[in-house]
């Protein structure tokens, strides 16, 4: 593929659209720029710009859809990486049934890239080994990060890219290409080989008087340490965790057995293994994953629980004090044994409602108790989790990717 060169891997797929995404362009593309660079390839159908739905800001990314598929490989094939507005753009097949990027079949990943290698020599440093459905060199603002992505038609392409590819030096660098993994597999394996050899530990709620030499004074009893840290706020202020770090795994292992639980200064200390950042992430992704899960069995509608119910209450009576907010699509007192046990949940049709029945209701007197009022917990703490994820990682990139990664998690009120 490129240049009109014919497919080392032999016969392409044949795909039935004849639509391209376009990667990497210029803010400035427009979609009669798109349709003046690709209409000497073949009669085109539109061509389109994706844009942020709020803002209407480009996203840097489009499609041009050719009436033929003929078309269509061929400028996949010959205007790969072509300059708009002094950019080189990226093309592969657009593909609505994404099962096959999110199986992870033929896909590899590289990594000790040298940062002259840019899309264009990947594309064609690995084209020889089969049908590239997409590769992509992961940058930042000062160019290359030194890893990249290449997603094969087939998982035979991938494993000869890898058995060929892998332990080669490229530009005096000598590169890693493997099979590309999902963060929960890379997550298992790096707890599996830490869990038999770590060193460092992390320990939180030990309140805010805790300093590094109270720490070590109370871990050191255990093994050397090399370092002791406990980590404070702008203004100084211990943040309530810290982490140890042993000389010996042995050492770290037996402080996590007998201080984990241990009360210190009136406080339970947690006491585990550090995890590293991919850890967290799969962890994170799997709170969401539970949480997700348990808004799906839920009723449908955003579900508002009542406590310190009359015992006269009932289904209908409960149903009558909040129907004034808004459409309720459930109403339910619970019961045990024929009689009510003082709370109850009610299910309105919009987050709206829900909210103004909370603000109204909570605290108010019906028939001989006040009542409290809350929002579902697992749409708030679903709600509360992603905006803490949003709020608390400044890093741009790295938000972007939470929220690309969450995204099908966030409630949608």
């Amino acid at each position: 593929m490129g240049s009109g060169e014919p497919n080392p891997a032999g016969k392409k797929k044949k795909y039935l659209k004849a639509a391209l995404y376009v990667g990497d362009l210029d803010p400035d593309v427009t979609e009669d720029m798109l349709y003046k660079k690709f209409r000497p390839a073949g009669p085109l159908r539109f061509t389109r710009i994706c844009r942020d739905p709020v803002t209407r800001s480009p996203l840097g990314y489009g499609y041009v859809n050719f009436r033929f598929p003929a078309d269509a490989e061929w400028a996949l094939n010959t205007m790969n990486f072509d300059l708009i507005n002094g950019k080189p753009f990226r093309l592969m097949w657009s593909q609505p049934d994404d099962r096959l990027r999110k199986s992870g079949v033929g896909n590899i990943f590289i990594k000790n890239l040298d940062k002259s290698i840019d899309n264009r020599a990947l594309f064609y440093l690995f084209s020889a080994f089969g049908n590239i459905l997409s590769c992509k060199v992961v940058c930042d603002d000062n160019g290359s990060k030194g890893y990249a992505y290449v997603h094969f038609d087939s998982l035979a392409a991938a494993n000869r890219a890898i058995w060929h590819m892998n332990g080669v030096r490229l530009n005096n660098r000598q590169v890693y290409v493997g099979r590309f993994k999902f963060p929960e597999e890379r997550a298992a394996e790096v707890r599996t080989k830490d869990r038999a050899t770590f060193t460092n530990v992390f320990v939180k709620n030990f309140g805010d008087d805790m300093d590094d030499e109270k720490l070590k004074e109370i871990f050191s009893g255990y093994g050397p340490t090399e370092s002791v840290k406990v980590i404070r706020d702008a203004s100084g202020k211990s943040k309530g965790f810290g982490f140890v770090r042993y000389e010996t795994h042995e050492a770290a292992q037996k402080a996590v057995l007998d201080l984990h639980g241990k009360s210190i200064n009136g406080k339970v200390l947690y006491v585990g293994r550090a995890q590293k950042k991919i850890e967290r992430l799969a962890e994170l992704r799997r709170r969401f994953e539970r949480l997700r899960l348990k808004e799906k069995s839920r009723p449908p509608g955003v579900p508002i629980y009542i406590k310190n119910l009359d015992e006269t209450i009932d289904d209908e009576k409960l149903k009558e004090e909040f129907s004034s907010f808004g459409s309720i699509s459930r109403a339910k007192v619970m019961v045990e044994v024929g009689q009510g046990k003082g709370f109850g949940v009610v299910c309105f049709s919009s987050f709206e409602d829900a909210t103004k029945a909370v603000d109204e209701m909570n605290g108010r007197t019906v028939g001989s108790k006040p009542l409290h009022v809350t929002l579902g917990q697992a749409r708030r703490s679903l709600f509360q989790l992603f905006k803490t994820v949003t709020v608390q990682t400044s890093n741009v990139p790295r938000r972007r990717k939470l929220r690309t990664l969450l995204c099908d998690c966030k409630p949608s009120y």
